[in-house]
């Protein structure tokens, strides 16, 4: 993909504001007592998917078929709330959200390839994903892990390659991508997850979180903080908190839909987590105890938000709530 390509999105996003109309969700609340936010920034989730569909991964005949099991799991439908957080990000710092266009897109290449190695036999053994076989039920195992890792590797090379910037941003900003999925990161998570490794009680299981889903989520806001050059920790450090915290209150209304959801309206098996037995927020705490978690985790990531942008950040808001009241 070109530099010149994403030029005509920036211009395309110009119209942003003028064209942002307030999408309405039917929610079923899994928070007893919290009123639905029925927003979400809808027009950025587009301006991401048409990025997306404008990939291309293959330059030669032979691998085609790669790509194609590439592009199959990427452009499965989802909300994109990575890719979308760091374009609101990017809003509410006073810089125009396809700026970080490449930036948002690595961000969803590398969460889809580890949704892809998640789902494989020797992981969670799933069927289904975002309402469609898994890669490796559609294209076997051999080419999943592949596309997995193809969709990582070219996750930086499209980050470095088209991202625009400063070169000491830049990199820095994949340095934290980097050591967000790594073994300090989603990876490490991972791995507390399946050897079952995480410190007993609430504090372990928060961190298990933190790394497993969080580090990945607080990327998507700190790399766009990165890429603008903010390297003080006094600008960095509210930011991290607030996006730190949701990515707990993501996993808790996560594990929450595990037990409450349905496989249509979640696009995958429902109760995996119970049939693999793992440490969630509902084994430990109950139903009714992970609603109350993710009230409190959803008050404290609006407060932290509150303090990172004391002028307001509508988009991020919209996120925070949409990911409190979310059924999918």
């Amino acid at each position: 993909m070109s530099m010149s390509a994403f030029g005509r999105r920036s211009n395309r996003c110009q119209t942003f504001r003028d064209s942002f109309r307030c999408r309405r969700h039917d929610i079923v609340v899994p928070l007893v007592g919290l009123a639905p936010k029925p927003c979400y920034p809808e027009h950025l989730r587009v301006e991401v998917e048409r990025c997306l569909q404008e990939l291309r991964f293959s330059s030669e005949a032979a691998t085609v078929g790669l790509q194609e099991a590439m592009r199959y799991s990427l452009l499965a439908s989802a909300k994109r709330i990575r890719p979308v957080l760091a374009l609101a990000t990017a809003e509410a710092i006073g810089r125009e959200p396809a700026s970080v266009l490449p930036l948002a897109a690595a961000l969803e290449l590398i969460h889809t390839y580890s949704l892809i190695h998640d789902d494989l036999p020797a992981m969670d053994d799933d069927e289904l994903r975002r309402g469609r076989p898994t890669c490796h039920r559609a294209f076997g195992e051999d080419v999943a892990i592949l596309a997995g890792d193809g969709l990582y590797a070219e996750a930086f090379r499209l980050l470095l390659g088209e991202q625009r910037g400063e070169p000491a941003d830049v990199l820095a900003a994949a340095g934290e991508l980097a050591a967000a999925t790594g073994v300090g990161g989603m990876v490490g998570g991972q791995y507390l997850d399946v050897a079952g490794t995480a410190p007993s009680g609430a504090q372990g299981l928060r961190r298990l979180h933190e790394l497993k889903t969080g580090r990945l989520i607080a990327a998507s806001v700190e790399c766009v903080l990165l890429l603008a050059g903010y390297g003080r920790r006094d600008t960095i450090d509210p930011f991290h908190i607030f996006a730190s915290e949701l990515g707990v209150l993501f996993q808790i209304v996560d594990d929450i839909l595990d037990v409450t959801g349905s496989q249509p309206a979640l696009g995958k098996r429902q109760g995996s987590d119970e049939r693999l037995g793992k440490r969630t927020y509902v084994t430990e705490f109950g139903l009714d105890g992970a609603r109350d978690l993710a009230r409190e985790s959803h008050a404290r990531a609006r407060d932290a938000l509150a303090r990172a942008v004391p002028t307001g950040a509508v988009q991020l808001q919209q996120i925070t709530d949409f990911i409190a009241t979310r059924t999918h």
